[in-house]
């Protein structure tokens, strides 16, 4: 079924969609006929949100799942709002328990799993959802976001050495007090413990669905959310339609300080979602691709990326011909950031030895970034040396970085430590053998031309580098296996605290989320330190002195904040990019009326 069309599973949704409306009658507020046309630039890697990482699967996972939280559409800076919750958790004992109470009467999607009745959400699922990310099986890439409950961790020992999760199992830190109550008890303080349940990935799944389905959990996803999956051609295409069991809301939201939100509120108050009844994703890698199927009124809304910028967003105002017909911009600065790391496991270039920090100290310091935001993002974007974003709690607009460019100290460096050049000019390791680095990214146009950046940036000092090509899936993979020496990558925020973002350099998130596979003992005992404060003047401090600790080891060089330029096609009303949720087609509407 992989990479096809669900024909067969189709047909039995069909019928499981009919007993689900006799038994539920639900008010279907979602169109048919309004359907939304949207691009993916990289391509997904699954939908079993337990066990996907990228931003493209999570948006997925986030219209068919449902999390206790959310964040409200409008609010900035971001606001936690409940989802599937009643209610805002109650937090006691220093935010180590928090109680969730879950509204009753959510339904998940029908599927033949089922066998045509209702399948009401309970606590219980939440439960089993949250005790999966700790299931070695899954190799969960967000596991250590939930490794902080009592009692998951023995749990966890017993399933390595049995090979089998025992999700029967009492939990300490996981009590289903009744049918709709929660109670998580963690180990420690976890002043953002309610963020990490508004993740995509915290979404509830049904345990008779995974283990229907075990055999490719991430094919068939089956939530209470407002979509369904209904098609799926890997890398190519992916088709939600409206979940008929949804229970649907009411959009009401205040305004933020935006100007604009009142004209989104005039529009959009007092209707009940989701409006828009399909949504085709397509796959489009290649920026000309996605720009010419905008400019054909193919796709809705297009992320527009930095080739076609200068084109689009002359002095960043959509240009005469788009405005023209009715095309807007929605501009705003994402809450992420962009980075270029090494691996510190590399048998070449990894380890703590000063000749070897040194070295990777010295490819990142030939590294232009204002080059690389004029020439690769066209302008698109803020210079970064923090890797806490604008906008996200913790970030330091004051903090300078260590590892400027400057290839002249970097040359400096290199023959102090014995990378001589040979005749032909390029450096040797001290041993003579030829000197290599290997960097990894995709076929993307976008991606040559930061190969040729990095290429033109390593020969001022003299390397050489290797670069292989593979699609970003398998860069997940051999990435979270710590097989890549470095590659250019990014981080958006799944919450807007710092420690989202600090979390990517501690050691045993290696093989998850840390990219470098960086471990430091020292850097560990101080980040967990921080764990357990609030935003605060101390934690600040501490965030700076453990940034400070990666970069004077060579871990890793951050770039830039991307500017996200959205442009819409005018049959598009009430949307607004939001710096935390990722698909807010669950907000807004399709009026084809508007279109010109």
């Amino acid at each position: 079924m992989s990479g096809m069309p669900r024909r067969g599973l189709a047909a039995l949704l069909a019928a499981a969609i009919a007993l689900s409306a006799l038994a539920t009658g639900p008010s279907l507020a979602a169109d048919p006929g309004k359907v939304l046309r949207i691009e993916f630039y990289v391509a997904e890697t699954g939908f079993d949100p337990v066990k996907v990482q990228d931003y493209y699967s999570q948006t997925v996972c986030e219209a068919i799942f449902e999390p206790l939280m959310t964040y409200d559409y409008l609010a900035r800076p971001a606001k936690l709002a409940p989802r599937a919750a009643e209610a805002m958790p109650v937090v006691s004992d220093q935010a180590r328990t928090y109680v969730f109470r879950i509204r009753k009467g959510i339904y998940f999607a029908p599927d033949p799993v089922f066998k045509g009745k209702p399948r009401e959400l309970t606590a219980e699922d939440y439960a089993y959802t949250i005790k999966r990310f700790r299931d070695p099986a899954n190799k969960s890439p967000y596991e250590s976001f939930l490794g902080g409950v009592m009692g998951l961790d023995e749990v966890k020992k017993d399933a390595e050495k049995t090979g089998k999760f025992d999700y029967d199992r009492k939990v300490e830190g996981l009590k289903v007090l009744d049918r709709y109550t929660l109670q998580v008890k963690l180990k420690e303080t976890d002043y953002n413990f309610a963020h990490i349940l508004a993740l995509p990935n915290t979404g509830a799944v049904a345990r008779e669905i995974i283990e229907a389905y075990a055999d490719d959990t991430n094919a068939h996803p089956v939530g209470t959310g407002p979509y369904m999956l209904t098609e799926w051609k890997r890398s190519n295409k992916i088709v939600l339609e409206a979940n008929p069991s949804f229970r649907g809301f009411i959009w009401h939201f205040e305004p933020s300080g935006d100007p604009e939100d009142k004209a989104r509120i005039a529009a959009m108050e007092g209707k009940k979602m989701p409006q828009i009844g399909r949504v085709e994703i397509s796959i489009i890698e290649e920026q000309q691709a996605a720009w010419l199927a905008f400019q054909n009124n193919e796709l809705d809304i297009l992320y527009l990326r930095e080739q076609f910028a200068p084109v689009a967003l002359p002095n960043n105002q959509v240009n005469a011909d788009l405005a023209k017909r009715g095309v807007t911009l929605n501009r705003t600065t994402d809450p992420d950031i962009n980075y270029t790391y090494i691996n510190t496991t590399d048998p070449e270039f990894g380890g703590f030895a000063k000749d070897k920090i040194a070295l990777r100290r010295a490819i990142f310091l030939a590294f232009d970034n204002e080059e690389y935001i004029r020439v690769i993002r066209k302008g698109q974007a803020i210079d970064e040396s923090y890797p806490i974003p604008p906008g996200v709690i913790g970030n330091d607009p004051s903090y300078r970085s260590i590892v400027p460019y400057d290839p002249q100290l970097a040359n400096k460096l290199l023959d102090y430590f014995g990378y001589k050049r040979g005749a032909d000019g390029y450096r040797r390791w001290p041993d003579g053998k030829a000197l290599v680095w290997r960097y990894s990214s995709t076929p993307s146009s976008r991606d040559r031309e930061l190969d040729e950046l990095w290429q033109k940036s390593l020969e001022r000092v003299g390397i050489r580098i290797r670069v292989d090509k593979n699609r970003f899936p398998e860069e997940l993979k051999q990435e979270r296996a710590c097989q890549l020496l470095s590659r250019t990558s990014s981080w958006i925020a799944d919450y807007p605290d710092g420690d989202d973002f600090m979390q990517l350099f501690y050691g045993p998130n290696s093989h998850e989320n840390n990219s470098a596979c960086f471990q430091l003992a020292e850097w560990d005992r101080l980040y967990l330190k921080t764990k357990t404060m609030p935003d605060s003047p101390e934690r600040s401090r501490l965030y700076r002195q453990l940034w400070r600790m990666v970069e004077v080891n060579g871990v890793l060089k951050m770039h830039d904040t991307r500017y996200r330029n959205m442009l819409l096609q005018p049959r598009v009303v009430g949307y607004k990019k939001h710096p935390i949720l990722l698909a807010e087609f669950l907000y807004y509407d399709i009026d084809d009326t508007r279109s010109r």
